[in-house]
């Protein structure tokens, strides 16, 4: 029993050691949760599809070192993604704002899912027409074949 518990110890050592945010947290709470919150809607530059709360490369660690600061100095939410924005473009954020080049982003989904119920009501309407008897014959032919 003693084993296994040193077993699951070790398991578990590494991921304390190699912890992304290595940051002090904030005193105030508030602050914290805001720094949370934030470090959650900005994506890593360099990894692409990882928060910067999830990514380990140098980038995010800065990222986060200067969401950090500017939390500190008493800067918004929203001035904080302005910034953001500002120096690395609509990209840097998860939920990029809704004007006129980011509105493909949010309306092309809803196009793909229109052409794809489209496509697949086409197809079973076709498939509903076609002779049962047909694909029989021919199905008994390739096996025969």
């Amino acid at each position: 029993m003693k084993a296994r518990l040193v077993v699951i110890a070790l398991m578990w050592l590494p991921s304390m050691l190699f912890a992304i945010d290595a940051g002090k947290a904030f005193e105030d709470p508030v602050l914290q949760q805001r720094y949370e919150k934030i470090i959650e809607e900005v994506r890593c530059l360099k990894c692409q599809n990882q928060t910067i709360k999830d990514s380990n490369a140098f980038l995010a660690d800065d990222l986060r070192r200067e969401i950090r600061r500017l939390l500190s100095e008493g800067k918004t939410d929203q001035e904080i993604f302005d910034f953001l924005v500002e120096r690395y473009g609509q990209f840097a954020l998860y939920r990029p704002a809704m004007n006129g080049i980011t509105l493909v982003l949010w309306v092309a989904p809803f196009i793909f899912i229109f052409v794809g119920i489209i496509v697949v009501y086409r197809v079973l309407r076709k498939r509903s027409s076609m002779p049962i008897d047909l694909e029989d014959e021919v199905a008994a032919k390739e096996l025969a074949g």
